[in-house]
């Protein structure tokens, strides 16, 4: 039982009591789906990348994780990749000029919060975009793509349109010829090795695994046996 007396408010119970106090919206914070409005957390967000920054303020791979994760417990962050090999931090977040209730930040605060963390990224080169919420980062994580067709190694894309049908023709055709001489071998193997299998009927079709444990099925007329431990 949590006997903490102060405990946490709920964050959907505070965003709606905050929304009571600003007053009504100057923006529309819907989207439509299939002809259906939803409301989204974020519409236009910023992702901003730092390049070159000192191995020596990261540290180790280690420290780098830790940052990381000290940059996913801020607010106005959504997503943080610290890469100490590369010497990248890349961090997705909600910008002061947007238009939400949500809790905002500028580039300047997140050099600041860098800084305090000992990574120096003041007049470093970095490169800031502007993302799409809906369909750049929620979209591409919650609903994907079923299938993300990839050419395939040394082909170019327009390359494997041309040559996919033909390709997969022949595929098909590999696989029947398998499976037919797959078929083949364990009629040989079974009329090899009589011992093994009943050749009276399994000439045609081989016993599987489970039928030389447990024995065929029983058919009509047959009494059948009992195998009892398995």
């Amino acid at each position: 039982m949590d006997k903490r007396e102060n405990l946490e408010q709920n964050a959907y119970q505070k965003e709606l009591e905050q929304e009571l106090k600003e007053g009504p919206k100057s923006y529309d914070d819907r989207i439509i789906i299939d002809g259906k409005p939803f409301r989204v957390p974020y519409r236009t967000i910023k992702e901003v990348t730092f390049s070159n920054v000192r191995r020596e303020e990261l540290i180790d791979l280690e420290h780098s994780a830790r940052l990381q994760y000290r940059l996913m417990l801020l607010e106005p962050v959504i997503m943080a990749k610290v890469e100490f090999v590369k010497q990248k931090i890349t961090v997705s977040f909600n910008p002061s000029e947007a238009e939400n209730r949500k809790p905002k930040m500028s580039i300047p605060e997140l050099v600041s919060f860098l800084a305090k963390e000992g990574v120096r990224v003041e007049g470093l080169p970095h490169e800031s975009r502007d993302l799409d919420y809906f369909k750049e980062f929620y979209s591409y994580f919650y609903d994907p793509l079923p299938i993300r067709e990839r050419p395939p190694y040394g082909y170019t894309q327009d390359e494997w349109k041309t040559m996919k049908d033909e390709y997969l023709a022949k595929m098909q055709e590999a696989k029947t010829k398998n499976v037919e001489k797959f078929k083949e071998w364990q009629h040989s193997y079974a009329m090899q090795h009589p011992d093994l299998f009943d050749i009276g009927s399994a000439a045609e079709k081989p016993l599987t695994l489970k039928e030389r444990i447990l024995g065929k099925k029983k058919q009509k007329g047959d009494k059948g046996f009992w195998f009892h431990g398995v």
